[in-house]
């Protein structure tokens, strides 16, 4: 099924560029559970995302580091705690469109 865009919708090139951007970013499974967990609390630390992730604190720093650099995550140190957040809210409606996807994988 093929979904066409009326002229007024039109996607720019730079709303392309980073929608493309921001999906490598999140293009790992960890990278959108942590979307989901920071979309449903205000802000989490690093070792609570690591005790719900089941991961660890290495890897789930790793992560958080990365998509705090390309400007998806706030992180906010609290002596010797770092707590993230999301920056932008919006990216809560990824996870919808995922899980409206009838993708057959």
């Amino acid at each position: 099924m093929f979904i066409y865009l009326n002229m007024a919708n039109e996607l720019t090139t730079e709303k392309l560029e980073k929608a493309a951007y921001i999906l490598k970013t999140v293009a790992h499974p960890l990278r959108l559970k942590v979307i989901e967990l920071l979309g449903n609390t205000e802000k989490m630390s690093v070792g609570e995302l690591c005790d719900v992730l089941a991961c660890e604190q290495s890897l789930v720093s790793h992560h958080l580091n990365n998509m705090r650099l390309k400007g998806l995550l706030k992180a906010e140190k609290q002596g010797v705690q770092v707590f993230y957040s999301l920056k932008e809210r919006e990216l809560l409606g990824l996870l919808a469109c995922i899980e409206k996807c009838n993708c057959n994988m």
